[in-house]
């Protein structure tokens, strides 16, 4: 999950397969280069048939190893929330739409089904709960992680659901609330044959989305820590467009480590075995936020909404189809500076 968060079709492409183009808004599109070790975070839970990972489902198991890309819309049936839908200002219930930034390039939470239209993962299903509890139409657009406060501050969009940290400087721009738990890890080639360590990376390349917490906070939080105060060399941070790039040159040893989201890296690693392991110890486990541009007239409305979802049924199953089972939380709080 961006926590950062901060991920892909058609299931395992073979090496040299052309990057696919996606869009949920025209005006602005990503295009995601594949090889076929890209293909952990390109992979949408499948075991790997074009059929099974096209087919709908509303099963609530999942988990990393489920095959199901759970392209159905959760929030179906779902009623607005009275108390929630008073807190809308009325220009937005005028006007009746709700959009969301989000990069749609990070499974489990935030990615593209097969069918290179369809955005899933846990954080659509949240923005589609949000929008449901506040009776608004959602719109999803799908931009780079690293241009989404500027959209917020631009007005181009109404809120984010990607996972994001709460850092100082972002909540100086930023209204964020907490929506669930999520962490950074780090993942080396499988096996580890450089025997590294979450705190033995000094001197390593390690790659970073470019955007992310990872970047921003914890591999400078890390390699201070742990290298330049004790006067050995510091992590060699290499920011990258996602964390798809960034893995496959973990493959190619092209870097030596990722550090980025553990869901996300715990599910490359599912989806793509004998290829990485995510090191232990974790580098930190934080809450991850919603967000809106600072004092924006939605926070209060969409804050109760969010509480309203993590009291239903819904935010269970929401939780469990994504292999986010134990992340859950209780209460949507106004989010405090994590570094």
């Amino acid at each position: 999950m961006e926590t950062n968060r901060t991920g892909r079709r058609n299931v395992f492409r073979t090496a040299g397969a052309v990057a696919a183009a996606m869009q949920v808004n025209r005006h602005l599109s990503i295009p995601i280069a594949t090889t076929a070790l890209a293909l952990a975070l390109a992979a949408c839970g499948a075991t790997g048939t074009a059929q099974n990972a096209a087919a709908k489902s509303t099963t609530q198991g999942g988990g990393y190893g489920s095959s199901a890309e759970h392209t159905d819309d959760i929030s179906a049936g779902v009623k607005p929330d009275r108390n929630a839908v008073q807190l809308l200002p009325a220009t937005v219930k005028a006007k009746g739409t709700f959009s969301v930034a989000m990069d749609l390039s990070y499974p489990p939470t935030t990615f593209m089904a097969s069918d290179n239209r369809t955005p899933i993962g846990f954080n659509p299903d949240m923005a589609r709960l949000i929008a449901a509890k506040l009776g608004l139409k959602l719109q999803i657009n799908n931009v780079k992680f690293d241009t989404i406060i500027t959209g917020l501050q631009a007005n181009r969009y109404d809120f984010t659901a990607s996972t994001m940290g709460a850092t100082s400087d972002r909540l100086k721009v930023l209204d964020m609330v907490d929506y669930v738990n999520s962490g950074t890890g780090v993942s080396v080639p499988y096996g580890n044959p450089q025997n590294l360590g979450t705190h033995t990376l000094c001197g390593h390349r390690v790659a970073v989305p470019s955007g992310s917490t990872a970047e921003l906070q914890w591999l400078p939080q890390l390699s201070k820590q742990d290298c330049t105060s004790k006067g050995k060399p510091a992590i060699k941070s290499v920011s990258l467009p996602s964390v798809n790039d960034a893995l496959t040159q973990l493959v190619s040893k092209r870097i030596d480590a990722v550090m980025y989201d553990f869901i996300s890296l715990e599910w490359a690693a599912a989806q793509q075995p004998r290829t990485f392991d995510v090191l232990k110890p974790l580098v930190a486990t934080k809450p991850a936020t919603v967000a809106l541009k600072k004092d924006s007239p939605l926070t209060p409305a969409v804050k109760a909404a969010i509480q309203s979802i993590i009291d239903s049924p819904k935010y269970t199953q929401a939780l469990n189809r994504w292999g986010l089972k134990d992340l859950g939380i209780k209460t949507a709080a106004m989010a405090v500076p994590q570094d």
